[in-house]
């Protein structure tokens, strides 16, 4: 059997440290999307709780300020409205992290990104939808890994707050 990828043993401690008592699943395969982890969970895609790092900037757009990582945990069945989001949360402008900001700012990379065990705390928010699964899968640190929460230790483990994600004209929240 492979060794446990090093991301996920962190992820693990981290998971322990914080009293979170979630199941980790090492998959055979990478689940770097919503669809793929519910496929290979046996769950519906709403119940993937995906880990999406944006950089919010300044309204200006000729400002050279860099950006903040802010990190958004939605329903894998939802897209994110940035322009709704952004205002939403006072914020100027959201726009996808880079790569490097991904990893700079979680310690992960993208398709693994837990909700938990980054360097430092990121301003996070969770897509309220997410409360009508009992049980939400998240990824683990590790692209074929996720853990398995519930919406309250969700918010419990990372201070969430909770923001709509999806367009002010869309169907709102649960």
């Amino acid at each position: 059997m492979d060794p446990e990828p090093p991301a996920v043993s962190r992820f693990r401690e981290a998971l322990a440290a914080a009293g979170g008592r979630g199941e980790v699943v090492v998959l055979p395969d990478s689940v770097h999307t919503a669809a793929l982890a519910a496929e290979a969970l046996g769950c519906e895609v709403g119940a993937i709780a995906n880990s999406l790092v944006f950089e919010a900037r300044p309204e200006d757009p000729a400002g050279d300020e860099p950006g903040q990582p802010v990190l958004l945990l939605t329903s894998g069945a939802h897209r994110v409205d940035t322009a709704s989001t952004a205002a939403r949360l006072g914020l100027g402008r959201l726009r996808r992290a880079s790569p490097e900001l991904v990893r700079r700012s979680t310690g992960q990379v993208i398709g693994g990104v837990s909700p938990i065990a980054h360097p430092a705390p990121l301003p996070t928010y969770v897509d309220p939808w997410l409360r009508r699964h009992p049980v939400l899968w998240a990824a683990a640190g590790h692209p074929a890994a996720v853990f398995s929460t519930t919406f309250d230790e969700l918010v419990a483990l990372t201070g969430a707050v909770e923001v709509d994600v999806e367009p002010a004209t869309g169907s709102g929240g649960p």
